[in-house]
């Protein structure tokens, strides 16, 4: 868990007021200081739920990613893409779930270069424990309700459309927050 700072004030609103008074005002520079410490602590809580599983965040994902796919295993290429991250980074989160015996590797057949990842029994059991034990904390926002938390996916989701990471007109929002059937498949 983040250790707690127990300030009798808060230090972001503080520098928020410092920030106005020598350049102007500028909310984003509060929004995104808070987005980062929010970051911290949200990554604290999921990480003390996922550490007696031996998973951190980026293999809880990957798991679950392959509980998605129709056959429980997908190319590594794809796991990078869906989880958008570097193709290194996926490489590593798999050598680690290999590792532990919650994935299992083969070649891909149709890409004589590819590789997939396939999750195993072992894997199967210990995601569904971490997801339990994650949803049980509302994966760490349990200080907000339904709604809230459909809020914040909404105001986080022009940032990421601008990044390049999906298309606006993409049509799984509903899935995405809960709502409406999952698309099969991944």
């Amino acid at each position: 868990m983040a250790k707690p700072l127990a300030l009798d004030f808060d230090p972001i609103a503080r520098a928020d007021e410092l920030w106005t008074r020598r350049w102007g005002t500028v909310p984003a520079m509060a929004a995104i200081t808070s987005i980062m410490r929010a970051h911290q602590i949200l990554l604290s809580r999921v990480d003390a739920v996922l550490k007696p599983y031996g998973l951190t965040f980026a293999r809880y994902e990957a798991l679950v990613l392959l509980t998605f796919s129709r056959t429980g295993e997908l190319s590594l290429s794809k796991i990078g893409e869906r989880l958008m991250v570097h193709p290194t980074s996926v490489t590593n989160t798999v050598d680690r779930l290999e590792r532990a015996g919650l994935v299992a590797r083969r070649p891909n057949p149709l890409d004589g270069r590819g590789v997939l990842a396939s999750i195993t029994g072992h894997g199967r059991e210990v995601v569904e424990g971490a997801t339990r034990r994650l949803m049980a904390m509302e994966f760490g926002l349990e200080e907000y309700d339904e709604e809230q938390c459909r809020e914040v996916f909404a105001l986080l989701r022009p940032l990421r459309v601008a990044a390049g990471d999906f298309a606006e007109a993409s049509d799984d929002l509903a899935g995405a927050v809960g709502e409406g059937p999952a698309r099969p498949g991944a």
